[in-house]
């Protein structure tokens, strides 16, 4: 990985801080338990600019730009909420039971 993809990478996650901060308090706290669950749960594209925490901020923007209370936006179940959204998702957890597994040997 080169030095400008690094400094990329930071201006990028920099930029969805703030974005997060931006939305009103009730969203960010949800948005930082989704994501405390995702950085457990570990799916694979997480972070990427266009990936799941960015799809999340927009539909929580689009939801507080309509006046929406952010249960309204996910649902009163959160945590199915965000396996709802990785469902069809793979893990990392997924590709290490993959390497150890003996029937893919």
């Amino acid at each position: 990985m080169r030095i400008q993809d690094i400094i990329q990478g930071k201006k990028e996650w920099r930029a969805h801080v703030a974005r997060v901060k931006a939305l009103p308090q009730d969203y960010q706290i949800v948005y930082k338990e989704i994501q405390k669950y995702y950085f457990k749960v570990g799916p694979v594209e997480l972070t990427d600019g266009t990936g799941l925490l960015a799809g999340i901020i927009d539909l929580f923007e689009e939801g507080a730009a309509s006046g929406k209370d952010v249960l309204e936006v996910t649902g009163s179940d959160v945590a199915a909420f965000c396996d709802d959204l990785i469902k069809d998702s793979k893990t990392y957890a997924d590709i290490y039971q993959e390497s150890v597994d003996p029937k893919e040997r």
